[in-house]
């Protein structure tokens, strides 16, 4: 579904990404490891089109993203949650996702319609589905962090997307494929099931989670040498 291909992203003389190669099938759970500057945040910059490579491909379905802007990289089916929580906290938990879907929709400029109660159905599905529903007239800086990342999420699912770093329950129930990152290697191994790890920018090695773990040059650089 999603591969990049020998992706390079420099600023000034520095190659924050430097030959990057992933694969991600449809319904995988996928994680990218790798120490503090090894690129893990450029590469999700890049996939989303947050930033453009200097060289490399970036293919999703088969379709090179080249370098799209984010919101056309959205209506394609690549969401992201950001680990700070990204969403609009003036308005309710029903107006966040409703904006959403409209935009989903291209209904954003639609001057002709009543913005209140369109896509309402929709809006109200996606938050029983992740239990916000009760609190949808709710002011979504009013509610509590955990919820405010449980609002992101009802964000993402609005765009009906096919990445988006969640958990695997999430993906068993809306059939997502997730790529994510993540510095809690319990985590990362108890919820991926293939992991790609980057250092100085590239990638040592993607796969399993034991041949991950059993890979000597993984150990050394990022491990510290032990299996």
């Amino acid at each position: 579904m999603l591969r990049v291909e020998s992706v390079v992203k420099s600023f000034g003389g520095f190659k924050a990404v430097n030959g990057a190669n992933l694969h991600v099938g449809k319904g995988e759970i996928v994680a990218v490891i790798g120490p503090n500057g090894a690129g893990k945040t450029t590469l999700f910059h890049l996939i989303t089109g947050h930033l453009a490579p200097d060289s490399g491909r970036i293919l999703f379905k088969g379709r090179d993203l080249g370098g799209l802007p984010p919101h056309l990289i959205c209506r394609k089916g690549i969401t992201r949650s950001f680990q700070v929580v990204n969403i609009f906290p003036q308005l309710t938990v029903f107006e966040n996702v409703q904006i959403a879907v409209l935009s989903r929709e291209r209904k954003t400029f639609d001057i002709f319609s009543k913005v209140e109660g369109m896509a309402a159905e929709e809006v109200d599905r996606i938050l029983r589905n992740v239990g916000l529903h009760g609190r949808r007239d709710v002011r979504s800086d009013l509610l509590s962090h955990g919820d405010q990342k449980v609002l992101e999420i009802a964000v993402a699912l609005s765009g009906k997307p096919e990445l988006i770093r969640l958990i695997r329950k999430l993906s068993e129930e809306f059939g997502l494929t997730i790529l994510f990152c993540e510095h809690d290697m319990g985590l990362v191994f108890e919820i991926a099931q293939r992991v790609m790890v980057m250092v100085r920018g590239g990638t040592v090695v993607q796969g399993s989670c034991d041949e991950v773990r059993a890979n000597r040059e993984v150990q050394d650089a990022y491990l510290g040498g032990t299996a």
